[in-house]
């Protein structure tokens, strides 16, 4: 189960997750983040509470990252150890801007 709370302040949003980022929620999450993108031009995950990501969660970040690759910044705040080997073993920590 995940659970996506967003928090928006003009241009900037935050996107925390908590929970299991994998198949079954990654669909929801890739429409709350399409839904949510226009005008943002400051987008933060904040993972510090999620506990799993898979392939299917790690394409809604690299989706998330093209588009704000076209109109503003994106990072990546809070990955636990796991999540952060996972980023290292896909790549991903040279994609994504991780802190």
């Amino acid at each position: 189960m995940l659970n996506i709370k967003k928090d928006q302040n003009g241009n900037a949003l935050t996107i925390a997750l908590e929970g299991r980022l994998d198949t079954t929620s990654a669909p929801e999450l890739e429409a709350e983040v399409k839904a949510a993108l226009e005008g943002v031009t400051e987008l933060t995950f904040d993972i510090n509470e999620l506990q799993y990501i898979s392939s299917a969660g790690l394409r809604v970040l690299l989706m998330a990252q093209k588009t704000m690759n076209k109109q503003g910044n994106m990072i990546v705040t809070g990955a636990n150890e796991d999540i952060r080997d996972i980023f290292d073993v896909t790549g991903f920590t040279d994609i994504l801007t991780i802190k």
